[in-house]
């Protein structure tokens, strides 16, 4: 699939059982993804990289607790446990990945003051990555989009995807949710009204 792209979300060990945000089953998409990864030419990473204190940590907000929401100057924000901070073995990929194939990382959330889900814009919504120039510059038209979590990395990666005009498709099994109050069925609701394909 020349003009076809894999975009893997934040396998990372922080996102599997055992990790600081662990998503359930989340180790389940590893052979998935690595049986994937063969069939396509390129495959492009992305890894939630945080500074110590992010502001997405519930522990840089005195008296709140993981899964509270505040309002951050760029709107709400779900409060996280500490996790994917930079350098430590919680942001690594997990082992069995097979990278191979993986041309380019993204590295989301790494400013300080801005979560960051997409793999194309922070949460602010105005800061790019610089991915959907690259994707272009390539000639991919075509994305194909897996990883962790279902629910929020994975699907404001395919909405922005779609929005910067690109033919996405998410492959459910391939992915895993967190399921926060519902998340997950908004989540597929929100792609399917903006045409993200489901696999």
């Amino acid at each position: 699939m020349s003009n076809a792209c894999l975009v893997v979300v934040d396998v990372q060990n922080d996102f599997i059982p055992g990790g600081a945000l662990a998503v359930p089953q989340g180790d389940e998409v590893v052979p998935e993804i690595n049986r994937l990864a063969a069939r396509f030419d390129d495959v492009i990473l992305t890894q939630d990289w945080h500074p110590r204190g992010h502001a997405s940590f519930a522990s840089s907000h005195p008296g709140k607790k993981p899964f509270e929401t505040i309002e951050l100057p760029y709107g709400s924000q779900v409060l996280w446990p500490d996790h994917c901070v930079q350098g430590t073995a919680g942001a690594a990929f997990h082992p069995d990945l097979n990278l191979a194939k993986a041309q380019l990382v993204i590295r989301k959330g790494h400013h300080r003051d801005i979560d960051s889900y997409s793999a194309f814009l922070e949460a602010d919504r105005e800061t790019t990555t610089g991915l959907a120039g690259y994707l272009k510059e390539r000639g991919f038209r075509k994305l194909y989009v897996c990883g962790l979590a279902t629910d929020f990395c994975v699907a404001w990666t395919a909405l922005d995807a779609r929005a910067a005009g690109f033919d996405t498709t998410v492959i459910e099994d391939a992915c895993r949710a967190i399921d926060l109050d519902g998340s997950l069925a908004r989540a597929w609701t929100e792609m399917a009204a903006a045409g993200v394909k489901r696999a």
